[in-house]
């Protein structure tokens, strides 16, 4: 059960993660959080980053489809309005109810596919229940509420647990 928080892999920011590397590991689909993994929640449209990173994907024939646990269906369709993925919100991760949807919607396997966050407790657990690859990336802009800050503190064992299996604190 430990090991259902552990991330697979751990990059610095999103746009690291290359499609060759997406590759390399037989992914062939990508489920996206969004809040703090590609966008801090104030920045409601994607920014040219976004835009660029999400093209190599899909250039490189990988499919992408967000799964957001914001309860605001207006935040993820206007993020989303210029890309036109596959998109979910109130997702309730760790629930793998809208990805399993996504993973439909896709038609892949989840043995070919990844899931993207910034949380433990929700995106890294969801993939791991899936059997899928668990990639995380620091929060962008982290709230600092009571609630998230021990969220981030529980967090910390299994942050410590991939240095210790890896050798690192992130992928280059």
């Amino acid at each position: 059960m430990f090991g259902h928080f552990i991330p697979d892999y751990m990059f610095r920011h999103y746009y690291e993660i290359s499609p060759e590397f997406l590759r390399s590991l037989g992914i062939r689909s990508l489920i996206l959080d969004l809040d703090n993994t590609l966008a801090p929640y104030e920045q409601p449209l994607p920014d040219e980053r976004n835009l660029a990173w999400l093209g190599e994907l899909k250039a490189a024939g990988i499919d992408a489809a967000f799964v957001s646990n914001n309860s605001s269906p207006d935040r993820v369709e206007l993020f989303n309005r210029e890309i036109g993925l596959p998109a979910y919100f109130k997702s309730g991760k760790p629930s793998t109810k809208n990805i399993k949807k996504a993973l439909a919607d896709m038609d892949c396997p989840p043995e070919n596919a990844a899931v993207l966050g910034d949380q433990i407790f929700t995106d890294v657990w969801a993939g791991k229940r899936m059997g899928m690859t668990a990639i995380m990336v620091p929060p962008i802009k982290d709230k600092r509420t009571l609630f998230f800050r021990f969220k981030r503190l529980l967090e910390k064992p299994f942050v410590a647990k991939y240095r210790k299996i890896h050798g690192k604190d992130f992928q280059l």
